[in-house]
């Protein structure tokens, strides 16, 4: 991870909860003037303490590393308000409802910026009896490739992953007005109304 804990996280997420140092040093355990060492830069709080510092605090452990809190203002969950976040290293695929903080493989994944669906991403979309199909024009090789392609409405998601060498190419049921999502490996996420 290429971030650690600062001073002035610490104090700003002390003062929002309203304790004192010797407060925080009560609860973990440790002395007032290691508190006051950890807000003004001159010491680092020990490894063994990061979890129960960030639970004194009210705040997860990434949180705390990043110095970023994260406030869910999303209460009605609308699921076009989705995010989606996938992983350089690994590949993993993640959507949520709303911004979050979100890590995978020891980094800290940022959401996809999303574009309109370009010309050397064509789409095409026909009918057949209740369901659509959809293909996408594009290279399926190794190097470049459509990684998924997914249907968000009002209240609900249809999702298909694809794989290198294969066909990008399914069916979906479309319900409603909604947005289709592709995701370029080289060229990040796009969108388009349907």
């Amino acid at each position: 991870m290429d971030t650690y804990i600062t001073g002035a996280t610490i104090k700003t997420l002390r003062e929002k909860k309203g304790i004192t140092q010797t407060q925080l040093a009560d609860v973990l355990g440790v002395s007032g003037k290691a508190i006051s060492k950890w807000e003004t830069a001159k010491g680092l709080p020990d490894i063994t303490l990061i979890e129960p510092l960030a639970k004194a605090l009210g705040v997860s452990v990434m949180e705390l590393m990043s110095g970023d809190t994260i406030i869910n203002k999303n209460i009605s969950s609308n699921i076009l308000l989705s995010r989606f976040y996938v992983c350089p290293l690994c590949g993993n695929i993640i959507r949520t409802t709303g911004d979050t903080l979100i890590s995978c493989c020891g980094i800290t994944l940022p959401p996809l910026e999303t574009e309109d669906i370009d010309d050397n991403h064509e789409i095409t979309i026909e009918r057949v009896e209740d369901e659509h199909f959809i293909t996408i024009s594009h290279s399926m090789s190794k190097d470049h490739y459509i990684s998924f392609i997914a249907y968000l409405t009002t209240d609900r998601v249809q999702f298909v992953k694809f794989y290198p060498e294969g066909n990008a190419e399914t069916r979906m049921q479309f319900r409603g007005r909604g947005y289709l999502y592709i995701y370029c490996n080289k060229h990040g996420l796009m969108k388009k109304r349907v």
